[in-house]
């Protein structure tokens, strides 16, 4: 088993996270960050542990032989034209969503990463949820049937009292409600119903609040997807609520239903179809990133690194497909 040396980009919230988890898989350990601060190498080694090295110049660290691994953590603006430097000096990346804020962007990442033969895991990582490995398993073994609809909804106030909150609120830093936090429950919803999407409509709207008068764009979309065979699906992106978080899960199925930790299947003999009958599972409750699942992703990444495959789940491929809806469905809210 190899041991991956892994350089982190930005240091920030997101950052920590990925150090952590990175560290606690059996496979790697964090040796350099760039930031566009400038760091203490010793402060950092001792927080994190194991030996830190500290850039600020980018190319610099990517010039590292020693360096198997690139986990991007910047703003998203940026990660693009990171992720592009990295795959041309032959580093496998993980990077955090999105992976850009346009679409032109994106295949511009897919014609790097394929050119230069390097792997890819992208931070979608409630599909490593353990709501939605369990959600997945109940799909796949039939329970629900064929699914017909579906809805997945993201609803977390993103305010002045929220750390993301000073650079997501700029259209040209986040891109839109669905790109920077909706992404989760569409990437989540396409997990659950397939990626065979035939068209895409889209509503946004703003909230009257002023803690949300500084965004630039819609705070609030609606999302509908008809997928082939005529199933349809939508998802609400909501980053102006004023509750505590919620990731809304419904599948109704040709056999049974799911409602968030809830189900009812035709497939199981003696259930009561006028009760639901609880899944025991760990629901996505928090938006923090210190309680995303980031550990099983980089475990799943680092493994299949190690065999020389595409990680299963949130591969460059995997990803673009959700990112491809994504655009699509903000072009046609701009037009409505």
């Amino acid at each position: 088993m190899k041991k991956y040396n892994v350089g982190i980009i930005g240091y920030s919230w997101a950052a920590g996270a990925h150090i952590d988890a990175i560290n606690k898989t059996q496979w790697a350990q964090v040796t350099a960050v760039c930031s566009s601060r400038t760091l203490d190498p010793a402060e950092l080694s001792a927080k994190h542990g194991g030996k830190i090295r500290c850039y600020t110049d980018l190319s610099k660290m990517l010039s590292d032989p020693a360096l198997h691994v690139i986990s991007i953590t910047s703003y998203p603006a940026e990660h693009a034209k990171q992720a592009v430097m990295a795959a041309k000096a032959g580093k496998h990346l993980i990077i955090e969503k999105p992976v850009a804020l346009t679409w032109e962007d994106c295949l511009s990442v897919k014609e790097a990463v394929v050119k230069a033969g390097v792997k890819t895991c992208v931070c979608f990582e409630c599909r490593y949820s353990s709501q939605f490995l369990t959600t997945k398993a109940l799909i796949d073994t039939g329970m629900l049937g064929e699914i017909h609809y579906g809805e997945i909804d993201y609803y977390h106030g993103i305010g002045p009292w929220y750390g993301q909150y000073r650079w997501n609120i700029k259209k040209e830093s986040a891109g839109s409600s669905l790109l920077s936090a909706g992404c989760h429950a569409l990437d989540a919803l396409l997990l659950c119903m397939g990626t065979d999407v035939e068209k895409v409509s889209s509503f946004a709207v703003s909230s009257k609040n002023n803690d949300f008068a500084k965004y630039e764009y819609p705070t609030t979309s609606v999302t509908l997807l008809k997928f082939k065979g005529g199933r349809v699906g939508k998802v609400a992106s909501v980053i102006d609520c004023l509750q505590p978080y919620y990731f809304h899960v419904h599948l109704v199925g040709s056999e049974g239903s799911l409602l968030d930790n809830n189900f009812y299947s035709t497939k199981m003999i003696g259930l009561n179809k006028g009760k639901w009958s609880e899944l025991s599972m760990k629901i996505l409750d928090s938006g923090d990133v210190s309680d995303h699942p980031y550990q099983t992703q980089f475990e799943a990444f680092f493994q299949a690194l190690d065999e020389g495959k595409e990680m299963p789940l949130t591969s460059l491929t995997d990803a673009l497909h959700t990112h491809e809806v994504i655009f699509k469905a903000d072009l046609d809210s701009a037009s409505n």
